[in-house]
């Protein structure tokens, strides 16, 4: 189906893109760590409960962790072998996690069975038994957005990957289009609904071009501007709803999900694969072969790097995900996760680090934000500890953390770190 245009969204960032270090690159196997470390916090909601003891061998692709209610998901052991430690320790978020460390050994691997022309309940059945999340950087359970409480009549694929560096995605709709279709055929006749689209940005010719056969796939380009893959935004552009601030897309007749979401859930069906390994994208002017790679769930940050020829230069900055809601890393001794999608080292010419100075009340946050917030007044209330007048007055709960209030602000205040400390205290007292 030819591409049509989408709707131009509000507010938003232009930033370098700087793909063009990963985007002709093909995705990469990386070879199976000799060691990978586990959260069994690998999706949004509750940690999973481990289901392993030390000492226990485990195949590639059996559950390690049970999911702890419905907004949770089951975790699996990403390489076969033998599990030498059950640790808590600090993830790259700042949180305690529990971790559980494999040794690799051998290559035993557990599948559930192939599902033929299944049924929209044995679709959903899949997907939660595959502890399949959201990929786009939320990890929301995929089982509870494929269940929406409200009637649906659209799905939408997200293919925009308008984050800065990272390119996963885009190899992953060039390279795997037709296990993203069949995938989100199978999401669709979950959900009851005969109508999908997907939204790619213009910068990427070769994925649009990739999707146009697809009689059944309304294909709609979209203009350059982050965050258009936030699902609001993104609804928006294809449909032309506009999701309230404490709305989600499926109470107005949309459910998104993202390319790599419908991939996980193809494999998932057609394979009965759980979900435990993700294509990623390390780049950045620091390392010294940017790739794009199919990386084990729990590798650590170490053996990518090193895989990847190890630093080119000294890191001014090295992030966990993308440039704009990633989160910056102490060390390299962090894993990854399900929503894992990029490791970056960044030179001292791409990392920003200057020191903030006062707020200039230019008011920019604000016209920048797609969420039509005033980031401003939540810095302000979370620098005097007063976490109720910043959600009272910036209205922080409903913040997507997309960092364009930070890009642009002059004055270079840390406003997604006060959004988030913000966050963080309101659901400790609540």
């Amino acid at each position: 189906m030819k591409a049509v245009n989408g709707k131009y969204l509000f507010g938003g960032v232009h930033p370098k893109g700087k793909k063009e270090l990963t985007a002709s690159f093909p995705a990469e196997v990386m070879p199976t760590p000799e060691r990978v470390a586990i959260s069994t916090s690998q999706s949004l909601g509750k940690p999973a409960t481990v289901a392993v003891a030390v000492g226990q061998k485990v195949k590639e692709g059996e559950v390690i962790a049970k999911a702890d209610g419905a907004v949770s998901s089951d975790v699996f052991a990403s390489v076969a072998g033998t599990v030498t430690e059950i640790k808590e320790a600090v993830g790259a978020s700042g949180v305690r996690e529990t971790f559980i460390v494999i040794k690799a050994e051998g290559s035993d691997t557990f599948r559930f069975p192939p599902l033929s022309s299944p049924s929209a309940e044995e679709i959903k059945a899949r997907i939660r038994d595959c502890g399949i999340v959201g990929l786009g950087g939320a990890g929301f359970p995929t089982a509870v957005k494929v269940a929406p409480e409200t009637p649906v009549d659209i799905l939408i694929v997200n293919g925009a990957e308008c984050e800065p560096y990272l390119t996963c995605d885009h190899r992953l709709m060039v390279e795997k289009t037709d296990e993203i279709v069949r995938g989100a055929r199978f999401i669709a006749k979950a959900l009851g609904v005969s109508n999908i689209a997907i939204g790619i940005e213009a910068n990427k010719p070769d994925a649009i071009a990739a999707f146009e056969p697809y009689e059944d796939i309304k294909v709609v380009k979209l203009g350059k501007k982050y965050p258009l893959g936030g699902e609001r935004q993104l609804a928006y552009a294809v449909t032309g709803r506009r999701i309230p601030q404490g709305k989600i897309p499926a109470e107005f007749g949309a459910v998104v999900h993202n390319v790599g979401t419908c991939f996980a859930v193809c494999e998932a069906v057609e394979q009965g694969k759980p979900l435990y390994e993700k294509v990623i994208t390390v780049s950045g002017n620091a390392v010294k072969e940017p790739k794009n790679l199919w990386v084990k769930v729990g590798t650590s940050v170490s053996d990518i790097v090193d895989f990847c020829g190890g630093e080119a230069s000294n890191p001014k900055k090295a992030v966990l995900g993308g440039p704009m809601t990633g989160v910056a890393l102490a060390s390299y001794d962090n894993y990854t996760h399900k929503t894992t999608s990029g490791i970056l080292l960044l030179s001292g010419k791409e990392a920003a680090a200057e020191e903030p100075t006062p707020c200039l009340n230019c008011g920019k946050c604000a016209d920048v934000c797609p969420m039509h917030l005033m980031p401003m007044n939540t810095a302000f209330y979370s620098a005097a500890g007063d976490f109720e007048a910043a959600q009272k007055y910036g209205n922080v709960l409903s913040c997507i953390e997309c960092g364009a209030c930070e890009y642009i602000c002059p004055a270079k205040r840390p406003l997604i770190q006060a959004i988030r400390k913000t966050k963080a205290e309101l659901r400790k007292k609540n």
